[in-house]
C-alpha cells in the first residue's frame, strides 16, 4: 500500500507564527445550519503567515481589523485558511456556518438527541470556525450563546457566567467568561434540557464552587453517586498535591452520543453516560468503581493538562499518562490498593503489551502520525501512567511530589513538554534522570530475565537480573532502560523477609546479599514496579509458595497468573490438556474454606487468567489451544472442588445492596463461586435464583454472565427477561448487548444481526456500537478467532461501514485485526485479504488509512 499522505512529525515542531490573546465566539445554534462568529485578537510572536485550520465549514465573512478582506487577500482550502499579511496585531472577525445534524463524526459541534454537544480534543475546533487549531495557542476565551431557551434551557460553555440577556426575537443569549488562557481542544458548549443536580463545596482556600450535573431528563437522581464521587475528587487533590479548584463553578455534563469516556474541558466536563449514571438497580460495582475513576480523572487534568497543557500532540502522555497514575492513585485510596492496582496491570499485560506487539508500535511520545486521533492509545495513557509510577518508585513519595509541584509552579499557563515534566522532577530531587527519560522515546516491552544463587555456607544471595528489548516495528534498535524492580526475600524456614528496591539500567547486573540464614525465594517485581514482561524459572511449587505466604498481596496474585501461565505453556507445547495438581487443590480448598480478609482479593487469587493475559506469552497465539486449555481448567476445578465452591458460596451473606469495599469483595467471592458451580447439577437452579432474588445489577448480571459463557440452556429466558425489564434503560441494555455477543456458541453470529434491528441499536451511536461488535472482538475469542475467518470478515466489514460514519469509531474497532503476524498462516491470509480490501478503498479517512497502511508494511 503506498503512502500518499503525509505525516506531521514531531522533529518539525515550529513556534505558531501568531498568538491569539483573546477569542470571542458568538454562536446562534440551529439544526443544520450554526452560525458562528468569532473575533480572534492576535499579536504575531514570529515570521510566517497567519493560519487559520477549518473543516467542513462555510465562510460567509472575514474582516481584518473592520474592514471586509477582499478574496485576493487571504486563501482558502479545504484545511482552512491563510492571510499573508495580517500585520504585528489586530483583530480578525469570522461568520462561519455549521451543518450540526449532519455532523455524525462527532468531532467538533454536532447535535444528537436533541442535544448540541461538541468534543474539541484534538483536532475537533476547527470544524466550529477558523482557527489556529494547535495546543501551544492559548487564549482567553468569551462565549455567547443564542437560542430558543423553550427548546434548549440549558445553554453551557467554559468558565463562569457573566450575562443573559433576552432578545427581541424571543431568543435568550447566554455568554460565559473563562479567564484562564486555554487551548482550543479545551473549549466546550452544550445546550439542551436536562436534569440538573448541584451542590456546594469548599475549597481548602475557602472559595465556594457551584458544583452541577446536567444528565438526561428523568435521570437526575442517578447523578447523586458522581456528584459526591467529586467532591471526593476535589478534597482528594487539595491533599495529596496541595491543588485547589480556581472557577466559581464545575459542570458536568452526561451525553450518550460521545465517542470518549470523558473531556476535560475547563470547567464544563463533558460525559459519556455510562460515566456518570448509576444506582443499584442499573449499575454494578465495577461500574461505581469506573465511574468515581473517571470522574476523578477529568477533575484532576485541571491542573494537569489545563493549567499546564501540551506544547504539541505528541506530548500528548504528559497529561494523559500523569493524570491516568493521579487517578490511579486517587482510586487506590478510595477503594482497595491492590485491586486498583491489578486491574491497571491487567490492562499493560494484554492490550499494552499487544500494541507494542503490532504494527502499531510507539513509544509514549511517539515520533510522528497522520492522523492525531490516533495517539489516543494505551501505550501513550497506561505505559505512560507507568512510567509515572516508576519516577514515584525512583525518587519516593516526598521526592515525586515535590517534582510535581516544581513543575506546576513553573509552568503554570503554558503549553510545555514531557521533558519539562522530567527537568522539574530531576530539579527537585538532584536525581541525574537522563537515562530514565529513554521511557519516552523507546517503544517495545522490556524483558527483563531474573535468576538466583544462595551460598549456604557464606549465607550469601546473589541476584542476576538482565534486560532485552526487541525490535519493534517502529524501531530495530534499542537501549538499556533504567528500570526500577522491586523485591522481597523470602526465608520460609525462619519467617524472616526483608523488601528492597533494584535498580537496573544497564544490560545485566548482579546484586549481593549477606545474612541470609536460609535458603530464600525472592519475589520479584513486586506491585509490578516497571511495565516488563518477567522471566523467571520457577517451579509450580515456588510460585504457589510466594501466592501463600508473599506479604505484598499483588505479589501473591501475580505469583497465580504466572502458575497458571507456565501451566499452560508446558502442557500446549506437550500438545495436552492441563491438569490439577493436589497441591494447587489444596491451597484453593484453604483459600475456599479460610477465605482471606480481602474477599476481592481471594477472588482474584481464585480466578484464572482470560485469553488475552495469556496469548501474551507467545509470538504465535495458539488459539484453539488456549481456548481449549481454559474451558478444561474451569470444567476441572469445578468437578473437583464442587462441595468447596458451594458451601463458600452458601457462607457469604446476601445483604441488602451497598457500594462499599466488604461488600464488593463479597459479591466479588461469591459471583467467582457461581462462575464454577453453573457446571455442575445444581448450575442452573443457583442462576435462575440468583437472577430472580438480587436487588443489584452486580449479582443480577453476574447470574447471567456466569450461565451465558457455561452455556447453561435456562440462560436464554432470563436474557429475555433481562432485555424486557430495561427495554427502556440504554445504559442496561449496552450491558445486555455485551452478554449476547459473549456467547461461545456460533449463533451468537445470527444473535448479533438481531442486535442491530433492536430498538435501541444505532449505528450513529458508539456506544451501541462497541457494546456489539467492541465486546464482540475483544470477550468472544472463540467466535472472533474461529479459523474460518468468520469473526475477522464480520468486524472488517462494520468497520469499512463506519469509516463514513464516524472514523474515529472504527479506527479504535479495528485494531484487533492489526496483529495478524500474532496468528497461524491461515488466520494471517484471512486478515491480510481483509485489510487489503480495506486499504483499497479511496475514501478511507486518514483515521483508517494510517492503521490499514501501517499493518502492511
Amino acid at each position: 500500500m503506498s503512502d500518499l499522505r503525509q505525516p506531521k512529525r514531531l522533529a518539525d515542531y515550529q513556534i505558531p507564527a501568531f498568538v491569539i490573546e483573546q477569542t470571542r465566539l458568538r454562536v446562534e445554534l440551529h439544526p443544520t445550519a450554526t452560525r458562528v462568529q468569532s473575533e480572534l485578537v492576535f499579536r504575531r510572536q514570529s515570521a510566517g503567515p497567519l493560519w487559520l485550520d477549518g473543516q467542513a465549514l462555510t465562510l460567509i465573512s472575514i474582516e481584518l481589523n473592520g474592514q471586509p478582506l477582499q478574496q485576493t487577500e487571504y486563501q482558502l482550502n479545504d484545511k482552512g485558511l491563510m492571510i499573508t499579511d495580517p500585520g504585528a496585531s489586530g483583530s480578525l472577525q469570522l461568520v462561519t456556518e455549521i451543518n450540526p445534524e449532519q455532523n455524525t463524526a462527532l468531532e467538533g459541534l454536532y447535535l444528537a438527541e436533541g442535544v448540541y454537544c461538541t468534543q474539541c480534543e484534538a483536532e475537533g475546533f476547527r470544524r466550529i470556525t477558523y482557527y489556529p487549531d494547535r495546543p501551544d495557542v492559548l487564549s482567553v476565551f468569551t462565549t455567547t450563546l443564542v437560542a430558543d431557551t423553550v427548546q434548549l434551557p440549558f445553554l453551557l460553555s467554559n468558565g463562569n457566567k457573566v450575562a443573559t440577556e433576552l432578545l427581541a426575537d424571543g431568543r435568550t443569549a447566554v455568554t460565559w467568561h473563562d479567564p484562564f488562557a486555554k487551548p482550543s481542544y479545551l473549549f466546550a458548549l452544550v445546550a439542551g434540557d436536562f436534569d440538573r443536580l448541584a451542590d456546594r463545596f469548599t475549597t481548602a482556600g475557602g472559595r465556594e464552587v457551584e458544583l452541577e450535573f446536567f444528565v438526561e431528563k428523568g435521570k437526575g437522581s442517578r447523578a447523586g453517586f458522581a456528584l459526591s464521587s467529586l467532591m471526593r475528587a476535589m478534597r482528594w487533590d487539595e491533599q495529596r498535591f496541595g491543588l485547589e479548584y480556581d472557577l466559581d463553578r464545575y459542570m458536568v455534563v452526561a451525553v450518550d452520543f460521545f465517542n470518549m469516556g470523558a473531556m476535560e474541558n475547563k470547567g464544563l466536563n463533558i460525559f459519556n453516560s455510562k460515566y456518570v449514571l448509576a444506582d443499584d438497580v442499573t449499575a454494578t460495582d465495577r461500574d461505581y468503581f469506573n465511574i468515581e475513576s473517571i470522574i476523578g480523572h477529568e477533575y484532576f487534568h485541571n491542573w494537569t493538562g489545563n493549567r499546564v497543557t501540551c506544547r504539541d500532540w505528541f506530548q500528548l502522555s504528559l497529561k494523559e499518562g500523569l493524570t491516568v497514575f493521579r487517578d490511579q492513585e486517587f482510586s487506590a485510596d478510595m477503594a482497595s490498593a491492590t485491586l486498583t492496582r491489578i486491574d491497571a496491570v491487567k490492562l499493560i499485560r494484554t492490550a499494552q503489551f499487544a500494541e507494542d506487539a503490532s504494527p502499531m508500535a510507539h513509544p509514549i511520545r511517539p515520533p510522528q502520525v497522520l492522523e492525531m486521533n490516533n495517539f489516543y492509545t494505551v501505550t501513550v495513557y497506561d505505559k505512560g501512567a507507568e512510567v509515572i509510577r516508576m519516577l514515584q518508585t525512583l525518587l519516593g513519595r516526598d521526592g515525586f511530589t515535590a517534582g510535581h509541584s516544581l513543575y506546576l509552579q513553573r509552568h503554570d499557563g503554558q503549553a510545555v513538554t514531557c521533558d519539562d515534566f522530567v527537568q522539574a522532577m530531576q530539579d527537585a530531587t538532584g536525581q541525574d534522570l537522563t537515562q530514565f527519560r529513554r521511557w519516552y522515546s523507546q517503544s517495545g516491552t522490556p524483558e527483563l530475565t531474573v535468576s538466583s544463587q544462595y551460598d549456604p555456607d557464606r549465607q550469601q544471595l546473589r541476584l542476576q537480573l538482565r534486560q532485552h528489548t526487541a525490535a519493534t516495528a517502529d524501531q530495530l534498535s534499542k537501549l538499556p532502560l533504567v528500570i526500577p524492580v522491586k523485591i522481597e526475600i523470602l526465608q520460609p524456614a525462619t519467617g524472616r523477609r526483608q523488601q528492597q528496591l533494584l535498580v537496573l539500567s544497564a544490560e545485566s547486573a548482579e546484586f549481593l546479599f549477606d545474612n541470609i540464614a536460609d535458603n530464600p525465594l525472592v519475589v520479584w517485581l513486586e506491585d509490578f514496579s516497571a511495565p516488563v514482561k518477567l522471566h523467571c524459572q520457577y517451579t509450580a511449587a515456588q510460585w504457589l509458595s510466594i501466592a501463600e505466604l508473599a506479604s505484598n498481596d499483588f505479589a501473591r496474585w501475580d505469583a497465580m497468573q504466572q502458575y497458571w501461565s507456565q501451566l499452560l505453556q508446558q502442557t500446549i507445547a506437550a500438545a495436552e490438556l492441563p491438569t490439577l495438581s493436589p497441591a494447587l487443590l489444596a491451597l484453593y480448598r484453604r483459600w475456599l474454606q479460610q477465605p482471606l480478609a480481602d474477599l476481592a482479593l481471594t477472588a482474584e487469587l481464585l480466578q484464572l487468567p482470560d485469553f488475552d493475559s495469556l496469548a501474551e506469552q507467545y509470538q504465535q497465539i495458539p488459539v484453539e489451544a488456549l481456548v481449549q486449555a481454559l474451558d478444561s481448567l474451569q470444567q476441572q476445578l469445578a468437578t473437583a472442588l464442587y462441595e468447596d465452591w458451594l458451601a463458600c458460596y452458601q457462607r457469604l451473606t446476601v445483604t441488602p445492596y451497598v457500594y462499599e469495599q466488604t461488600q464488593v469483595g463479597c459479591r466479588a467471592l461469591r459471583n467467582l463461586c457461581l462462575s464454577y458451580l453453573v457446571h455442575g447439577a445444581a448450575g442452573a437452579a443457583l442462576m435462575q435464583q440468583q437472577y430472580h432474588s438480587a436487588d443489584n445489577m452486580t449479582d443480577r448480571l453476574a447470574a447471567l454472565r456466569c450461565g451465558q459463557l457455561a452455556g447453561v440452556a435456562e440462560t436464554a429466558a432470563l436474557l429475555k427477561d433481562f432485555a424486557a425489564r430495561f427495554a427502556d434503560d440504554v445504559q442496561v441494555l449496552d450491558k445486555y448487548f455485551n452478554l449476547v455477543v459473549s456467547s461461545p456458541k456460533a449463533q451468537v453470529f445470527a444473535a448479533m444481526v438481531q442486535l442491530t434491528e433492536h430498538p435501541a441499536f444505532s449505528w450513529k451511536n458508539p456506544n451501541r456500537v462497541r457494546a456489539v461488535y467492541g465486546a464482540f472482538s475483544q470477550r468472544n475469542p472463540a467466535q472472533f478467532h474461529r479459523a474460518d475467518g468468520e469473526g475477522y470478515r464480520l468486524l472488517a466489514d462494520v468497520v469499512g461501514r463506519l469509516d463514513q460514519v464516524n472514523p474515529q469509531l472504527a479506527a479504535r474497532l479495528i485494531t484487533p485485526l492489526l496483529s495478524w503476524q500474532r496468528y497461524d498462516q491461515q488466520r494471517q491470509q484471512i486478515l491480510i485479504a481483509l485489510l487489503q480490501q480495506l486499504a483499497k478503498r479511496s475514501d478511507l479517512s486518514d483515521d483508517l488509512y494510517e492503521k490499514v497502511s501501517r499493518s502492511l508494511v
